[in-house]
């Protein structure tokens, strides 16, 4: 969308929104977390956006932030061939609303925020763990998770049964290699 129209935008609801970036020719629209709901239901309801389709919902960590978590919603206006990003911005412990009344699909994807982060949603309809073990400690995707001291849980053939072992990652295996072979071939024209 272009800077005119987002900026119109920030113009129609200048309480809810932070603050507007602009990235890779996409409006990322940083939102208060108590409006978050309000604003994605006006963006799917607004004549000009017709944000009616709901992409996905992800989450960044940066620990060093005092709001620690980035809520990422992925917005798409078939109507307009244009793409919104929101983004709100909360810490560990504050929970943030479920946005599955605008868009029933964000169910999904909340569960998976909260399993990989822990990033709480209230008036979730049914919000547990969906990728890890239901006694599974923590959230992988955060960055202060551990990369030792929990246990793997396999199903072991020649015992014919469900084994339960320490699991420890070493460092070397978090090493990676981003050249690719097709860098080092010289080009003949």
């Amino acid at each position: 969308m272009e800077q005119r129209f987002t900026n119109s935008l920030i113009k129609i609801v200048p309480k809810w929104v932070q603050h507007l970036q602009s990235s890779q020719e996409e409006a990322v629209l940083f939102v208060y977390p108590q409006h978050l709901v309000s604003f994605l239901l006006f963006l799917r309801d607004y004549t000009n956006t017709q944000c009616k389709q709901l992409i996905d919902i992800t989450a960044i960590d940066n620990p060093s932030r005092s709001s620690r978590f980035q809520v990422v919603y992925q917005l798409l206006s078939v109507q307009y061939n244009a793409r919104i990003r929101v983004k709100s911005c909360i810490d560990e412990v504050t929970p943030i609303s479920s946005a599955t009344g605008v868009f029933s699909c964000a169910a999904w994807w909340e569960r998976e925020v909260w399993d990989m982060f822990g990033i709480f949603f209230y008036d979730h309809p049914d919000l547990r763990r969906i990728l890890t073990d239901y006694g599974f400690q923590g959230h992988p995707l955060r960055k202060d998770f551990p990369l030792t001291g929990y246990v793997e849980v396999r199903y072991d053939d020649s015992e014919k049964r469900v084994i339960t072992e320490a699991v420890e990652i070493s460092q070397e295996f978090r090493y990676f290699d981003f050249s690719t072979p097709w860098e080092t071939l010289k080009r003949t024209d």
